[in-house]
């Protein structure tokens, strides 16, 4: 199995601590059929990554982070989606360990092709903040192409 280099936490400690994240190799999770081995070249930190460290105790160590954009390495065995070299960028799950790690596994249909026009950094700034922005204004606001400002 392969490991990779990850950030997260232990213990809950401050954020000023300097043992509060740490750096440690995790081995990289098997690839399911819709899966993608994502090469992280950029991740965001959102306020859930310090809500999710300051709540409930890790109980190991755990790997914080949603957002990342990087590159496809492998494809899992019914990946239609995307091919190995293409560029990516997603907002992963809270089912599985987070995005800051240099490599990731995510499934593909939560998975976006990364603009061309984005650098790796800007794309991942996006992919939380805009579900949040789209969740907020057409699921809870309701709003319509109708609706005007």
């Amino acid at each position: 199995m392969t490991a990779t280099t990850a950030i997260g936490y232990e213990k809950n400690l401050p954020a000023t601590d300097p043992e509060a994240l740490t750096a440690r190799e995790v081995e990289v999770p098997e690839l399911g059929p819709h899966d993608l081995l994502v090469e992280v070249e950029a991740v965001s930190v959102n306020p859930v990554d310090v809500k999710l460290r300051e709540g409930a105790p890790a109980n190991g160590f755990k790997v914080l982070g949603f957002d990342a954009a990087g590159t496809v390495r492998e494809v899992g065995s019914a990946v239609t989606l995307f091919a190995p070299g293409d560029e990516v960028y997603y907002a992963g799950s809270i089912d599985r360990p987070g995005t800051n790690q240099r490599l990731h596994v995510v499934d593909e249909r939560i998975t976006g092709r990364k603009p061309q026009v984005l650098s790796f950094a800007d794309a991942a700034a996006l992919p939380l903040t805009a579900i949040t922005a789209w969740e907020t204004l057409f699921e809870r606001l309701a709003l319509t192409e109708d609706s005007t400002g």
